[in-house]
């Protein structure tokens, strides 16, 4: 019997320190175009209900009006068993949102955002009686003003794949955001076009799972398109490449699958599902589920000497044993200042201060001045004045830090920005998508969300 106990006590104390796998399985519910994409989603919603699975059908703002006006409320309940997110208004009709607010600022861009996408979002809610969860853009349209416009809309998870910003492959905290997105080797799915065979899927999926209990846990993202069960090709794509526009009468049904492809692929899914469900540790949730398994935002307080010396080695996030803190974060409390969430500059200031240490009374002033910046625009200023001269943020930021760690003279440090590196530098691979204008890069989107870059940090499970 002792041995018994010992052994249950072992097994308990294994499972304990085994990392859940969680699994977001969400689809872009678009295609306003052909109906026989409604019956798709209709199918899809139904058998995951009767596998027991919620997943996340982040609908366009077009495709739940055309649900409506074609009186399928059958499709509208369906998916309302699931979590409802928001997909954009139009999706592929131009102006795409990267396109709108290639030249905008962070404010204007916000503004611009909500003006555009909040009918679509609204229209969601009334047509499904749910209030989206989340977000992702349509494409690769990808643009960092629409984070401010989301949170304004109570949106505060972005659920989507892109380039332009990640963090090891895993879900991230941006611009008071939490972000699942570019998640590298754990963004998988079988393939619907039986290229890839599923025993390797499957074998990918089961290598995950075996990581994540040894780490501690992660997230696994599979997505699909309700359109592709039953299109051999994309429904804007045929209409809309290339910047193109075209009048609703002028609009061409994307090609068909046969039904028996149509149910090939349905098995297919079905199958990775059953699949993942019989994996032990694994877990399938929702966008509305994420803000509930990863842990608040809000920064642990650390002595400040240990926030210096990390600036002193380069600006970027910190993980510590007790919480993670970004760039912004460790700033406001080496300024003294209280937990708070704040967002990046808006552009890039330049340091014009050109000697090697500022008076110190004139320093004071400087960060008495920036503290109250940042308590009444709520974001980091982007250049900050002495006199009549200015420091970068980053260049202020390093003085900071080294003046909390040397005392005397305050001396003008530079700024090494480490956190740029989780940003694409290719505008135009980055924003490679069908429906964008040949060649369309636009350099000013990644730029803007390297500034924001203030605000990135790990996003940690519970």
């Amino acid at each position: 019997m002792l041995r018994l106990l010992l052994l249950l006590f072992v097994c308990v104390g294994f499972c304990a320190a085994q990392g859940t796998t969680y699994v977001v399985l969400w689809f872009d519910t678009e295609d306003y175009v052909d109906p026989i994409a409604d019956d798709a989603a209709l199918r899809i919603a139904n058998d995951l209900t009767r596998l027991g699975v919620h997943a996340t059908f982040k609908v366009v703002g077009e495709k739940a009006r055309v649900l409506e006006a074609r009186h399928r409320r059958d499709v509208i309940e369906a998916l309302g068993r699931h979590s409802i997110g928001y997909h954009s208004d139009w999706h592929s009709i131009q102006p795409v949102p990267a396109l709108d607010l290639e030249h905008l600022g962070w404010l204007e861009g916000a503004a611009e955002f909500q003006r555009r996408q909040e009918g679509g979002f609204r229209d969601i809610s009334r047509i499904f009686g749910i209030t989206p969860v989340c977000y992702g853009q349509p494409g690769s349209s990808w643009a960092p003003q629409s984070n401010l416009a989301l949170r304004r809309m109570g949106i505060h998870v972005y659920l989507d794949e892109g380039s332009q910003v990640g963090l090891n492959g895993q879900p991230f905290w941006y611009d008071g955001l939490l972000y699942v997105f570019n998640m590298g080797p754990y963004q998988m799915r079988a393939d619907l076009g039986g290229k890839t065979p599923f025993a390797e899927t499957a074998r990918e999926f089961d290598a995950a799972v075996r990581h994540f209990a040894g780490t501690g846990g992660g997230l696994i993202s599979t997505y699909y398109h309700p359109t592709e069960f039953v299109h051999t090709e994309f429904w804007d794509a045929v209409n809309f490449s290339n910047g193109a526009t075209r009048k609703r009468s002028q609009w061409v049904l994307p090609h068909r699958r046969t039904p028996e492809e149509a149910e090939r692929c349905y098995r297919i899914l079905t199958e990775y599902v059953q699949h993942a469900k019989s994996a032990p540790g694994v877990q399938f949730v929702t966008a509305n589920d994420l803000l509930h398994i990863y842990a608040s935002p809000m920064p642990p307080t650390i002595d400040r000497a240990t926030l210096a010396r990390h600036f002193q080695n380069g600006i970027t996030f910190l993980s510590t044993p007790s919480g993670d803190l970004s760039a912004a974060d460790i700033l406001l409390q080496l300024l003294g200042m209280p937990p708070d969430y704040v967002d990046g500059p808006t552009f890039r200031g330049a340091t014009t201060y050109n000697q090697p240490q500022i008076p110190e009374l004139l320093f004071e002033g400087t960060v008495e001045d920036v503290k109250s910046f940042i308590k009444t625009n709520h974001r980091l200023p982007s250049q900050i004045f002495v006199g009549s001269q200015t420091l970068s943020l980053g260049d202020f930021a390093a003085t900071v830090a080294g003046h909390l760690l040397s005392a005397g003279p305050v001396r003008v440090a530079r700024a090494k920005l480490l956190f740029e590196q989780y940003f694409s530098n290719d505008a135009k691979g980055a924003f490679d998508w069908p429906i964008h204008p040949i060649g369309f890069a636009p350099a000013e989107l990644l730029e803007l969300g390297r500034l924001q870059g203030w605000t990135l940090k790990p996003a940690r499970l519970r």
